[in-house]
């Protein structure tokens, strides 16, 4: 079991960071928050969880303690796998999860690309009373982005964490509309927060 991965950063992508641990590079799963603390070139600790199945083996990747227990624990629902833990980790930082969770909001559940109705409130029953004793952390800092546009690479973010292609190029390009300088960070967050607010299930 991977714990943790600590070394310089390799690389930078929309959902992923590669870590060189002594010459060997670790491929990385994280979400936006956590992206926008790491630099290429600069050294990084990253808490892990290991997800093994038949055909693969994924490293999930967490800034601070609390995130890696969200992480696991929403995975202790029935119908919510890694991704999706992950896709709700994006759109609700741990703080606003906890909250969401404590105080039975089903609604902000939703906001989760994949998360319905019947799930968010099993998530409630389930975790309601679990949550409440996880401290709230928070991240900061920002993103060297890579090649490619803006507007591709946000977009393609915001379609592998289960948004339509339709939806997330319209969120992308109402934000590069008001933001046309946005940086791939500043746009992937502000197009998960349009997203969220518009979502309907």
């Amino acid at each position: 079991m991977i714990a943790a991965v600590r070394g310089p950063v390799m690389d930078v992508a929309l959902d992923h960071v590669v870590v060189d641990c002594a010459g060997v590079g670790y491929r990385v799963l994280v979400t936006p928050p956590t992206l926008s603390s790491v630099h290429r070139g600069a050294e990084v600790t990253l808490l892990t969880a290991m997800i093994v199945r038949e055909d693969s083996m994924t490293l999930y990747g967490f800034t601070d303690p609390e995130s890696r227990d969200l992480f696991g624990l929403l995975q202790t629902v029935t119908g919510v796998g890694p991704r999706l833990a992950m896709a709700t980790l994006a759109v609700l930082e741990p703080e606003a999860l906890r909250r969401a969770l404590s105080e039975s909001d089903v609604k902000a559940l939703t906001t989760v690309p994949g998360i319905g109705k019947r799930v968010a409130e099993r998530l409630v029953v389930e975790l309601r009373d679990k949550v409440t004793a996880v401290a709230a952390a928070g991240v900061s800092g920002s993103i060297v982005a890579p090649t490619g546009s803006v507007a591709e690479q946000v977009t393609e973010a915001l379609v592998g964490l289960g948004f339509p292609l339709a939806s997330a190029e319209k969120a992308v390009a109402a934000v590069l509309a008001e933001t046309p300088d946005a940086d791939s960070a500043h746009a992937l967050r502000a197009g998960l927060s349009i997203l969220g607010k518009g979502s309907s299930r």
